[in-house]
């Protein structure tokens, strides 16, 4: 299942953004919250559960849509003639607050479920655990990580075109 939501994920950015390179530079960030994820469940001593995986399957939305507003942000700056490495530092610093907003509103509103509050806490807290510690390395690691493969790429691509 996970593996099919994040072929599907990456299908339908492909078809929206007309490319197969730019999805890949979101779905990158994908990992990056896995990482995340792993180590919070270390941490907190939480063993992998169904839970858990459907934590992750919710995670993989929530990090595609942060990349997404990065991404789609910068190809707007480009369209209108702004030199990629420029679009690339405004995408960042103008689309930081939005990308942070979600995250803490997200992360905020897990909280009480990673605490353990409530009837059956013990069957919601690893999800909780797995989605905040994803979103918060994701988060960080996807302001610096996803503007640099959209970088390498980008030059890549220009240099493939020039050549050919």
């Amino acid at each position: 299942a996970m593996g099919l939501s994040i072929f599907l994920v990456y299908v339908i950015m492909a078809s929206q953004f007309e490319s197969l390179i730019q999805p890949f530079i979101i779905m990158f960030a994908v990992p990056l919250a896995f990482v995340g994820s792993v180590l919070g469940l270390i941490v907190t001593h939480t063993s992998l559960s169904i839970v858990v995986f459907l934590g992750l399957i919710m995670l993989v939305g929530i990090v595609v849509n942060n990349a997404i507003v990065l991404v789609d942000y910068t190809n707007l700056l480009r369209a209108r003639g702004i030199a990629p490495r420029e679009a690339i530092l405004t995408a960042c610093s103008v689309r930081l607050r939005p990308i942070l907003m979600t995250t803490a509103t997200t992360v905020l509103g897990l909280l009480p479920m990673a605490i353990g509050l409530g009837d059956g806490a013990e069957i919601r807290t690893p999800m909780a655990i797995a989605v905040i510690f994803g979103l918060i390395s994701s988060t960080i690691l996807t302001l610096i990580v996803v503007p640099t493969i959209y970088h390498l790429l980008d030059r890549k691509v220009k240099m493939t075109s020039l050549t050919s």
